[in-house]
């Protein structure tokens, strides 16, 4: 008896394995559909991201602790902030996620715009796309970017 028990669990542990392997292989492929549109992962200084982006950065703040410009380009307008430490970046994206938007996240850098314009900026700088809280209202953000884009850059 104890023969047949282990018989009729084995295909129930290998339809769950299989379903592990299945689920993990989709999600890896979902990333490597992304990867070939997506370059690496920029670094630098806001003036060497602002150039790999296409931007003449208007420096709006110059601090110890982070580095913020706005930039516009073909694409539309955005803000482009370095930080000093990673701990910086994590706490200021933190704060900013109350007040909607996207991101668009490198490693001590963050890129904040409409999603159109964040999308066409990752395909310059790589990075990883993050959404803060919606407040409803973003119908217009489009048009009225640069009220929400104010709304950031003031809160640091």
């Amino acid at each position: 008896m104890s023969t047949q028990r282990a018989r009729s669990t084995a295909p129930k542990a290998l339809a769950a394995l299989a379903l592990t392997a299945v689920t993990v292989l989709t999600a890896c492929a979902g990333d490597a559909d992304d990867a070939p549109d997506v370059p690496k992962t920029a670094t630098g200084s806001l003036e060497q991201l602002a150039e790999q982006a296409d931007c003449e950065p208007n420096i709006q703040t110059d601090a110890e602790e982070l580095r913020q410009a706005n930039c516009t380009t073909k694409d539309g307008r955005y803000i482009l902030t370095t930080f000093a430490t990673d701990r910086g970046q994590r706490e200021w994206i933190n704060e900013a996620n109350d007040y909607g938007g996207t991101y668009l996240v490198g490693r001590k850098w963050v890129a904040v715009g409409d999603e159109k314009v964040v999308t066409a900026l990752r395909g310059r700088l790589g990075g990883t796309v993050e959404s803060g809280a919606s407040h409803g209202g973003h119908s217009g953000s489009s048009s009225g970017s640069g009220g929400n884009e104010d709304e950031h850059s003031g809160h640091h």
